[in-house]
């Protein structure tokens, strides 16, 4: 959502901080009081409270708070908490909302004469600004539509003081008032525009004989969607919930949720005892799914409005679920609860990754659903719904509550009324098609009456050869600006460009290219800034065809010069710049925008400049439109399976204009069912401000004589719908139109309620759904009774045409078949191929990493050290506290030995030849073997097999001399028996504390004994102590079997404990002569020994 209302308080300080003031204007001074801050607080805080006469009134988004009496003027500080504390936490109606107070606002009083008020608004529009001024202000103003004079500003301009005192102040008279009053506007648009408002409105201002201009009330909102912009002006902004709906710590999750995700997830509680609940996917169905609830008499049981889309992943799937869940199971209903599981046939959302997330909480709240008597009731579609379905029916099975699933072969919202008793609930649902059903000869035939099949062409290109008879054409000429826009977008040659690295998007649309039968794909090149130019690999129909990718915008349009087209999946933050760039092209006729939340300002903008250019743009917040036989837009329309179920690859003879990309999927579906299918199909976007608009699409169906009806889906908020109206009236659209505003639920809430689209709010009452469904009826269109009935008006409408023979159905031609994807196949589980490797170690897979099946965030909460992850990924399992220690310690003994030793010298000359801390690194390691770091292995080994044989110390001792052997782990070249390694005494100490035995270890002591007896500094030393202490900790640990042991030992494990420990001071080597800037290494002529044959030989 964008345009979002703020606290009074909270505008207040906005302005105050970046209006240029000048000229008398005054700082808005203020307080705001709630139970959190006691008065003494507060007081001390702003001292004038105590020394000013005072003016106090609550600031919770409450509109005529002098009419309702909700204001006290002029009294000191005492009579101001009187008046408080007999008002907050206290219950006020404010029309059909009713609420408590708990936030008031406290501001100096400006005494004042009531010829001294005036009346200020700013609002923005689709083509620019308004602002309103009337000399006369305050509560009793009244209709100010009809009274406040009106100045329109276009985008990108600025009004001057001359333009403000000629349009607006022509009813003050004192020249020096009418300067400072033009001087204030003019500072205050400035603020406007540059801090991303939407709506202001002052009143009253106050402006007084001697010169002071005060601003007493104010209203504001603003583009939340401009964060990104405007976070260092606004600073952390908190947005307050309409009066009468309290802010609810769940929603507030969800919004943070919302925040840090690409997906869109929106939660609106409206009754938290509500009998009825939702977990809607898409913006739109979320919508239709709260209209059929009241329709069926569900309003007032209604809990929540919200929506999860834009494909999240399966845990925020199942945060977004398990917040659901936790309200409705908080307290109980008579008749027990309902939770509907809705949305529409899904573009590209997996579906069954979705429904995991919430079976995972299904399953988690399992005993509270049965408490709470809960039914739950599904429907979805969309890429791979037949598994989700699957496994939703699987857990309703074992949950111990009713669980009814169906999928697209039921209407969108049938569930509804099955779930309010209002319908009967069949006791099987007939599945039309499944995913992968188009792979197989006649997969998709006879899923649709014959009645319905279409054309014996191949339905390649704009012409539609089963209809013999063109259908009414517009009389009216078009406007010479609309022209070029009345032509078509997409033809069977349509070329596009694609902005953004989107391989599974362009893939779909080289997909219904094919199966269209096109003969060469619609994506001429892809544009993407962070690669280099390269050539990228995509399937054609059974083979591969290379499709070009620029870094530069410039490249692709100059190699690409018919190219017409731009698909733009830029993000929010850089779809304006490349869009503006993008127009810079004459080529350029049409652009999609994907990207979701771009600021209505930029939005504006680029209108504005699309008209100037006369390009037609598509969004932004759209999945885009399709045109069979021509072009599909990204992911328009969905999986390839959904495509062919629909017939969307040859054209039918509906056309239809939508707001919501998610319903046009489903509008796919109900057209298909109910008609010979579409003709054409675009979604405008959720946004405000959308780049076209739904007459700018119905006039173009209009002036398309393969086009026979139309059909459009509006939504409660804008007015664009009236320009359809007036466009009926007057003639310039005469084909049948079948039309319906979803939202009409919005009647029916007693606070404002945001939809999931950011134009989906009613700022006045012809805004409504209502009205407009009321305004299209009245001028000719056929409107449905509801959403539900949307599919048999269509199809009384075609039939009719059908029957006069404006229509004539021919037989159907069947699509060629196109392979699936391996790694889609793969994920449906459709096909299986041996793995090319297995590990049993770690998995980065799901959610979060897992280091042998645990997760990484349980690895840190429980504090397991280095220890405790080699324990998990060496060994696959968590080994005791004192094995762990004993590990780390081992690392700390080994880590370094000085510069001296081989590997060590290694490392420091390639670090001082300016290799790379990895080669230097892998140059050190290299050194390790049986002459340097490999005793560790060879003394585990030597002892546990002279244990194992049932050697005498002695005996292995005197064995190992005949053999000319030594014994690793043995000796040391300073300490001795008398000057022990105090690093081997410790960790024998602590060996002999904690390990439950060791065997191995006691024998080795012995024959040190008898290797000491013979010189003193045969002792055990650091590798061997470690290399026998380890075999003991294998065996005797109670962790491994005695075959474990001996395989850990046999494949280097206990060697793995000094290539880790050395890393560790290898690598501090190396930093240590890059911090020293130390030189390349040349060894000394006086350290080499020279050893030349006397006399050179031929």
């Amino acid at each position: 959502m964008s345009a979002r209302a703020i606290w009074e308080a909270t505008g207040k300080d906005l302005i105050n901080r970046n209006l240029n003031y000048s000229n008398g204007v005054a700082k808005c001074r203020f307080a705001v009081y709630d139970q959190s801050v006691p008065w003494n607080q507060l007081v001390e805080q702003e001292p004038w409270l105590q020394t000013e006469k005072l003016v106090v009134k609550p600031d919770q988004l409450i509109k005529r708070r002098g009419k309702l009496g909700l204001i006290k003027v002029n009294v000191g500080l005492a009579e101001v908490q009187q008046w408080v504390d007999e008002r907050i936490d206290k219950d006020v109606q404010v029309g059909k909302a009713t609420g408590k107070l708990r936030r008031f606002i406290i501001e100096p009083f400006v005494a004042h004469k009531d010829e001294e008020e005036a009346y200020v608004c700013i609002y923005s529009e689709r083509n620019g600004d308004v602002i309103l001024f009337h000399h006369q202000g305050g509560v009793d103003i009244g209709d100010v539509d009809e009274k406040a004079l009106r100045l329109s500003v276009e985008i990108d301009s600025k009004p001057s003081q001359e333009q403000i005192s000629s349009g607006l102040l022509v009813n003050v008279t004192d020249a020096a008032k009418k300067e400072r009053v033009a001087e204030f506007i003019v500072a205050l648009y400035d603020v406007y525009v540059n801090l991303h408002f939407t709506y202001m409105e002052i009143n009253p201002l106050v402006v007084t004989d001697d010169g002071g201009v005060f601003m007493l009330d104010l209203a504001a909102k603003i583009d939340a969607t401009a964060d990104f912009l405007c976070r260092t002006k606004w600073g952390d902004i908190e947005y307050p919930p309409p009066f009468g709906r309290d802010a609810y710590p769940e929603e507030a999750y969800i919004a943070d949720l919302d925040s840090k995700s690409g997906a869109s997830l929106k939660l609106t509680i409206l009754n938290r005892a509500g009998r009825i609940w939702t977990m809607v996917a898409g913006g739109g169905a979320s919508v239709i799914y709260s209209d059929t609830i009241c329709d069926l008499g569900g309003a007032n049981e209604l809990a929540n409005y919200g929506e999860y889309s834009g494909a999240p992943s399966e845990q925020q799937t199942y945060e977004y679920a398990k917040t659901i869940l936790s309200l409705m199971t908080q307290d109980k209903h008579p008749d027990g609860k309902v939770l509907i599981i809705g949305g529409g046939i899904a573009n590209f959302t997996n579906v069954a990754a979705t429904f995991k997330g919430i079976v995972k909480a299904l399953l988690q709240y399992q005993t509270k659903l049965v408490d709470h008597k809960v039914s739950i009731f599904v429907r979805r579609a969309g890429p791979n719904y037949q598994e989700g379905l699957r496994v939703m029916r699987e857990v309703g099975a074992n949950l111990g509550i009713p669980v009814h699933v169906f999928g697209p072969e039921t209407h969108m919202t049938a569930v509804v009324g099955m779930a309010l008793g209002k319908r009967p609930i069949p006791s099987a649902s007939v599945v039309e098609f499944s995913t992968a059903n188009f792979l197989l000869p006649g997969g998709q035939e006879d899923e649709m009456p014959r009645a319905r099949a279409v054309s014996q062409d191949s339905g390649v290109g704009n012409r539609n050869s089963w209809d013999e008879k063109d259908g009414p054409r517009a009389t009216a000429a078009a406007s010479a600006s609309s022209l070029a826009f009345l032509k078509p977008l997409f033809t069977s040659e349509t070329k596009a460009i694609v902005w953004g690295m989107q391989t599974r998007a362009v893939q779909s649309m080289l997909d219904f290219d094919f199966v269209c039968r096109r003969k060469e794909p619609s994506v001429a090149a892809m544009v993407y800034p962070f690669t280099g130019d390269h050539k990228q690999k995509f399937y054609w129909g059974h083979g591969e065809v290379f499709i070009s990718v620029y870094k530069s915008m410039d490249d692709a349009m100059k190699k690409h010069p018919t190219a017409d087209v731009m698909v733009n999946f830029a993000s929010l933050r850089s779809a304006y710049e490349s869009t503006v760039e993008a127009m810079t092209y004459p080529q350029i006729r049409t652009i999609a925008i994907i990207a979701e939340g771009i600021p209505e300002n930029s939005t504006r903008k680029l209108n504005k400049l699309a008209a100037e250019k006369h390009v037609a743009i598509i969004g932004p917040a759209t999945v885009g439109g399709i045109k069979p036989g021509c072009l599909k837009i990204g992911n328009t329309g969905g999986m390839m399976d959904n495509i062919l179920h629909s017939k969307l690859y040859r054209p039918g003879s509906v056309a239809y204009v939508s707001r919501s990309g998610g319903m046009s999927n489903e509008l796919n579906n109900i057209v298909a069912h109910h008609s010979n299918g579409v003709c054409e199909g675009v979604a405008i976007g959720g946004d405000r401000y959308p780049g076209t608009t739904f007459i700018d699409h119905l006039l173009r169906y209009q002036n398309d004589p393969e086009v026979k009806m139309l059909v459009l889906l509006g939504e409660v908020g804008g007015v664009e719908e009236y320009d359809v109206c007036r466009a009926l009236t007057d003639g310039r659209i005469n084909k049948p139109l079948i039309a319906w505003c979803i939202g009409t639920c919005a009647s029916m809430f007693s606070s404002e309620v945001q939809f999931g689209h950011a134009g989906a709010c009613a700022n006045a009452e012809r805004e409504t759904a209502l009205s407009k469904n009321k305004a299209l009826a009245e001028v000719g269109a056929h409107v449905p009774q509801s959403f539900d009935d949307l599919g048999d008006v269509i199809k009384k409408v075609y039939n009719q045409l059908v029957s006069d023979g404006t229509i004539v159905p021919r037989e159907e031609v069947p699509p060629p078949t196109v392979p699936m994807d391996y790694s889609w196949a793969r994920e449906l589980g459709l096909i299986r191929k041996p793995a090319s490797f297995m590990t049993s170690v770690s998995d980065e897979r799901g959610q979060e990493l897992l280091y042998a099946g645990m997760p990484i965030s349980e690895v840190l909460k429980q504090n397991l050290g280095i220890g405790g992850v080699i324990s998990l990924l060496w060994f696959q399992r968590r080994l005791p506290v004192y094995a762990c220690k004993f590990i780390e310690m081992c690392l700390m003994v080994t880590a370094d030995h000085g510069p001296a030793v081989s590997g060590a010298h290694n490392t420091i000359v390639c670090a001082r030849a300016g290799k790379d801390l990895v080669s230097s690194l892998v140059s050190g390691l290299l050194t390790i073997g049986d002459r340097f770091g490999g005793a560790l292995d060879a003394a585990a080994r030597q002892f546990s097999e002279a244990y194992d044989a049932g050697q005498h110390p002695m005996e292995f001792v005197n064995t190992m001399r005949k053999k000319g052997e030594l014994i690793m782990g043995v000796g040391h070249r300073v300490k001795s028996i008398n000057n022990p390694d105090m690093r081997v005494t410790i960790i024998k100490e602590f060996l002999r504390e904690h390990f439950p035995a060791t065997p191995l270890l006691d024998y080795a002591l012995e024959v040190e004994k008898i290797t000491t007896s013979k010189k003193p500094n045969l002792i055990l030393n650091v590798d061997g102590i470690i290399g026998v202490a380890f075999v003991d900790l294998l065996r005797n640990s109670g962790c491994f079997t005695r075959e474990e042991a001996q395989e850990y030992i046999e494949i280097g494990t206990i060697n793995g404990l000094f290539v880790l420990g050395r890393c560790t001071g290898f690598i501090g080597h190396y930093l240590d002569q890059r911090r020293l800037k130390q030189g390349l290494y040349r060894h000394p002529w006086d350290d080499i020994s020279y050893v030349l044959p006397e006399k050179y030989s031929e």
